[in-house]
């Protein structure tokens, strides 16, 4: 079996098989929004700053928005399989998400996985005022709202040799400073842009079969300064 400490997987378009804040900003945001995602896309503003903008967009009221997430999306159905493989082999798996996040702890646990480890966003309520906050993100960077870089960093001095799970823009930043990448859809070009050597998955069930055989690491690219860096 591959010599992996532990996991990290991304949510929206991973863990879920759709993109659970995509698909929030179609059905209650402003038409305006994919503006500000072609904007990261050029390097004009980090994925926070979108992010925030993008949840200010949103009209509806949070419950319903709440129920739409839940009633609506799943988790990808090889995922809580590839938790309990995990979980047999003692291998700390845990979620990295870089959307609206307030939909990921009630879907876990409709889905019977409550008691994994998210890092994320947080939304917070106060006297009708609703504000996404960043309690994962890097202390002087503000690139990103999630730093998966750190989030890496940490798995990997704590864990050992990390294996990472992605799809998309804000996956870029955690398959920089891991061991073993998984990459689809957007994260596989931005991984040969990158030079990340990758490993190319459909559903968890791929990404177990890679890792149960026998595979040399290839380690993180782990460039100095990460190319999301964003000062405040």
């Amino acid at each position: 079996m591959t010599a992996i400490g532990a996991l990290l997987v991304d949510f929206d378009g991973t863990a879920c098989s759709a993109d659970v804040t995509e698909a929030l900003l179609e059905r209650f945001g402003d038409p305006s929004w994919p503006h500000y995602d072609e904007l990261v896309d050029r390097g004009e503003i980090g994925i926070r700053e979108a992010l925030r903008t993008e949840f200010s967009l949103l009209s509806g009221d949070p419950d319903e928005m709440l129920a739409f997430a839940v009633e609506r999306h799943t988790l990808d159905p090889t995922f809580a399989p590839f938790v309990a493989w995990a979980d047999e082999r003692g291998l700390p798996l845990t979620l990295v998400s870089d959307g609206f996040a307030f939909y990921i702890r009630p879907m876990l646990e409709a889905a019977g996985l409550g008691r994994l480890e998210v890092v994320t966003n947080e939304l917070v309520s106060e006297e009708g005022r609703r504000e996404l906050t960043h309690p994962n993100g890097h202390p002087v960077c503000v690139g990103c709202g999630t730093c998966k870089m750190l989030a890496a960093q940490r798995a990997r001095e704590r864990y050992g040799a990390v294996a990472f799970v992605g799809e998309g823009q804000s996956d870029r930043y955690g398959a920089l400073y891991s061991d073993l990448v998984f990459a689809k859809d957007h994260l596989v070009t931005l991984c040969e842009r990158d030079g990340v050597p990758y490993l190319p998955w459909v559903t968890f069930d791929d990404v177990r079969a890679a890792l149960e055989g026998p595979r040399e690491l290839p380690g993180p690219v782990g460039p100095d300064r990460c190319p999301g860096w964003l000062s405040a």
